[in-house]
């Protein structure tokens, strides 16, 4: 969701550009919406156009993917930034995940500047947006060697968290889980409040996690 003082809109922040069979990229993004929508949209027109500026096809490596996608985001705001800044922040940040035939499936974060870093086993989870109340869920539980369907289960209690926490944020969630080598991705999954998986994972962890507190000993008073 994307939530401003009085106007509230749901939009679409996964995206994926792909050639079945040889790459599979997936876009996530976070700030400013028209920031986000630009550089989704010219990368998703450039796709296959041969123009080095705008075409994920044209990268080797998912690191020239990430570079790309640095470099377009400096572009936006510099082109746009000073027009946006009076009446809000323009900047925006996204995770770029997925494969390209020959190397294996990577991640990145992409940062507001244009710089980025790759999820490794010591830093196994990469966020965006709104992270402080879900990210001591991830700090705590998430290790790289996490099996997929655990993870899933841990990144959408963090997202619970969240949206417990902050009006901002609310569903639908999307996922998608890329298996490696896959080289396509999935349909993603998208959570609504009435997803029947999606409300007995909130309701048992609640649960659960209550449970959890009453088993533990009391404080001495």
């Amino acid at each position: 969701s994307n939530a401003g003082v009085d106007q509230i809109a749901k939009v679409r922040k996964l995206d994926i550009i792909e050639t079945a069979g040889e790459r599979c990229l997936c876009i996530l993004s976070a700030g400013n919406l028209a920031t986000t929508q630009s550089l989704v949209t010219e990368f998703k027109q450039g796709f296959g156009s041969g123009n080095p500026v705008d075409d994920l096809a044209l990268a080797a490596t998912m690191f020239e993917a990430a570079r790309a996608v640095g470099e377009k985001l400096r572009h936006l705001l510099s082109r746009d930034g000073e027009h946006v800044r009076p009446y809000g922040d323009p900047s925006a940040s996204f995770l770029l995940g997925g494969q390209i035939q020959g190397e294996r499936h990577r991640l990145f974060q992409i940062y507001s500047a244009g710089n980025f870093i790759e999820a490794t086993p010591r830093n196994q989870s990469l966020q965006i947006g709104e992270t402080k109340y879900g990210k001591p869920i991830l700090d705590r539980a998430l290790t790289f060697d996490t099996p997929a369907g655990e993870a899933a289960k841990l990144a959408l209690i963090s997202f619970d968290a969240t949206i417990r926490s902050n009006l901002s944020v609310a569903p639908p969630v999307d996922m998608l889980i890329y298996r490696a080598n896959a080289l396509t991705a999935d349909t993603p999954h998208k959570f609504n409040d009435g997803d029947p998986y999606w409300s007995a994972l909130r309701r048992g962890y609640s649960d659960g996690l209550m449970q959890v507190v009453r088993g533990l000993p009391d404080l001495d008073t």
